[in-house]
């Protein structure tokens, strides 16, 4: 009974307090409207800060500081300033259609400018980049195409130009004793390249890459090839693609490179050579003799679990694991085996802008497998 009438009591306050509210309301003049809405401004730009402290990429490796949703909001009006809310702030509010067409617009501000600003051409190509203009942000952030927009079309012929000279210079050495292991390599490791996608089973599709990579391999005799290089061409390669084709994946997948022209097929084919080896230039001590990049990675790993999540790190030690067994192939080819292409290229579009990040990305899927791997 006493029960019941404290619920009662509870209810009439809140009954009484919404009544309160409602006359407040009707009675508020146009001063008061104006103060709430100031009120409400301070709270979304202390909310538009935390998020940018979170997103952006300088910030990340703060992260295990910030706290969960909601965590430094304040619940009451702070009797200060209003700060103006930066116009990003309107993105979240509309919905997702409208904010990738509002993205995509910045892209095409940045890009089509006479200077791209490349600091903040990788800031918001941090979070992904629209598929429309994927390929020319990717070859701008890779340094092969120049910030200068009227530079751009003589750096492509030019570039391309290079490349064939190449091919006429080196491509039939292929055959002579001193380079016939490599070639062979190559020649074995093709087929095994996206084995699930239709587009790589193409005769055509085979010799750009076997192209690609003895040429690099030539060129780059400190290292040559190594397996897993062969993955390295295929998001290049798709993404270049897609400049010409449907942008639906299914047309990708299966897409028929004989229906191209002869000439869009070599501008794939050179640019995927010279953006493979941009991005190859940064980490090339992952393939030289011994390895010594992802070795210092694989190393780099074992310390940051043993720091993180002690547990994990004694259950790979009980049962002799290895950490060079596992993270070696993750390591290798940036983990393109691990994850679907499409997912990939995504995760390029941020390797783009720090490739280090794939060092991370192999950390996190080691500290989610510990819920269930020490049980």
């Amino acid at each position: 009974m006493l029960t019941k009438t404290r619920q009662l009591s509870v209810e009439e306050d809140v009954s009484s307090s919404t009544s309160r509210q409602k006359q407040d309301i009707s009675s508020t003049n146009s001063g008061s409207v104006v103060a709430q809405a100031k009120a409400i401004d301070i709270n979304s730009s202390a909310l538009y800060q935390d998020s940018q402290s979170t997103s952006d990429p300088q910030s990340l490796s703060n992260a295990g500081n910030v706290g969960g949703p909601g965590v430094g909001i304040r619940q009451t009006v702070i009797r200060e300033s209003p700060k103006p809310v930066p116009p990003a702030m309107k993105l979240s509010n509309i919905p997702v259609p409208d904010r990738e067409a509002a993205k995509l617009q910045k892209f095409g501000q940045l890009l089509s400018g006479p200077m791209t600003d490349l600091e903040e051409l990788r800031k918001i190509s941090w979070s992904g980049i629209p598929p429309s203009v994927r390929s020319t942000t990717w070859k701008i952030l890779l340094g092969y195409l120049p910030s200068n927009i009227d530079r751009r079309s003589l750096t492509l012929e030019r570039k391309r130009a290079e490349y064939f000279s190449f091919i006429d210079q080196y491509y039939e050495t292929r055959h002579e004793p001193i380079h016939r292991d490599t070639y062979r390599q190559i020649h074995i490791d093709i087929p095994r390249t996206n084995p699930l996608m239709p587009l790589f089973h193409q005769p055509e599709v085979h010799e750009i890459f076997e192209r690609i990579l003895y040429i690099w391999a030539i060129r780059h005799p400190a290292s040559g090839y190594v397996q897993g290089m062969n993955d390295l061409v295929t998001p290049f390669f798709v993404v270049f693609l897609s400049e010409f084709v449907d942008d639906t994946a299914e047309a990708i997948d299966n897409y028929n490179v004989k229906k191209l022209e002869e000439e869009k097929l070599s501008f794939i084919e050179a640019d995927s050579f010279w953006c493979m080896s941009k991005l190859l230039d940064g980490i090339q001590d992952n393939y030289t003799f011994a390895q010594p990049g992802i070795q210092l990675k694989v190393n780099a790993l074992r310390e940051l679990v043993q720091r993180v999540d002690a547990s994990l790190h004694g259950h790979f030690g009980r049962h002799n694991v290895e950490y060079l067994q596992f993270a070696f192939r993750w390591m290798n080819n940036l983990l393109m085996r691990e994850i679907p292409l499409k997912c990939t290229i995504r995760l390029w579009d941020t390797y783009m802008v720090s490739i280090f990040f794939s060092f991370y990305l192999c950390f996190g899927p080691l500290i989610q497998s510990s819920h269930w791997c020490v049980q």
